[in-house]
């Protein structure tokens, strides 16, 4: 399927939306999560809960700009949540001794332990695509004092670091199925955008790409991040590093407005604005699912849907 392709509006925009995970895929629909994961003896095992975001509660999260953030942050932990269940499935059978988090924590341990999962990542996250950039890019300072010059090639280091990372990883074996689940996750939801039945032989022939994936929108948040920071000029080490950490909330939800409007929209701008993300997800991100792992896809996707398609109308 070719990318151009893609620039078309479906029979149904859904805002339903997916990751995937260790040997299956988790869903997120307008009332409920699901994850469907194929277990090692080939059984697929679902779990579903109660969606119960912010938004749902307090009406002045659905906002834009805020949704955004918000969202943002609710998924992270969604997603680290399904992933660390999913992986459950593959630990080593072996008897675990009692170790110092099981003494402390109790029936804690695993919501403790995935807190320190999602600060780890974070500040592995605030290195690499704040940090580092930022550092290298100090370097150029002695050719040019040109602050949206400045900002515009630390943006550019960030892409590169970002596409380099995302190239690398998809080459590991086991991130490899991981990025066939993705697929499988992006197929399933074209399958029932296009209104057709929810088969793997419907969702085979469905493109891999999608303009509402999680990379196009992580890339939509470095490119925001170039013209956002520029307002800020180049003041010192310091002052750089707070200002891009306090203004990122303001960039993830700037990103999210603009992937909003792209994802309904099939005009020559959406287009070429969805299109850098394409290519990351077809030359990284995404790679062909196999049967096996459409109907997981599936039957995670089904897992969530409502009697009444108006629930998850983008």
């Amino acid at each position: 399927m070719k990318i151009k392709e893609l620039n078309r509006i479906p029979k149904h925009i859904t805002n339903i939306g997916g990751q995937a995970v260790i040997e299956g895929v988790m869903m997120r629909g307008p009332k409920d999560i699901a994850v469907a994961v194929r277990k090692p003896d080939g059984e697929i095992e679902l779990k579903v809960e109660k969606l119960n975001t912010l938004a749902m509660r307090y009406k002045i999260f659905k906002l834009p700009f805020l949704r955004g953030v918000i969202g943002l942050v609710e998924s992270m932990i969604i997603g680290t949540k399904m992933l660390t269940y999913s992986a459950s499935f593959y630990e080593e059978e072996e008897e675990v001794k009692e170790d110092i988090f099981d003494k402390i924590f109790k029936d804690k341990k695993e919501d403790v332990l995935m807190a320190g999962t999602l600060v780890f990542s974070l500040v592995i996250a605030i290195f690499t695509f704040m940090l580092l950039p930022n550092f290298i890019t100090g370097l150029f300072k002695k050719f040019t004092s040109s602050p949206i010059v400045l900002n515009l090639i630390e943006g550019l280091i960030r892409l590169v670091i970002f596409f380099i990372y995302l190239i690398s990883v998809s080459r590991v074996e086991d991130i490899k199925r991981v990025f066939e689940y993705h697929g499988a996750e992006h197929k399933s939801i074209h399958c029932y955008e296009s209104g057709l039945e929810l088969t793997v032989e419907n969702a085979k022939i469905q493109p891999g790409l999608h303009p509402r994936c999680g990379t196009s929108f992580l890339f939509m948040v470095m490119m925001c991040s170039i013209v956002v920071l520029s307002f800020f000029g180049w003041p010192n080490p310091v002052m750089r590093i707070v200002t891009r950490i306090l203004m990122f909330p303001v960039i993830a939800g700037i990103s999210y407005e603009i992937n909003r409007l792209i994802g309904k929209s099939n005009s020559k701008l959406a287009y070429f604005l969805s299109y850098p993300g394409l290519m990351i997800q077809k030359m990284a991100t995404i790679k062909e699912p196999d049967d096996s792992q459409l109907e997981v896809a599936l039957v995670s996707l089904r897992a969530v849907l409502t009697d009444n398609k108006e629930d998850d109308k983008w």
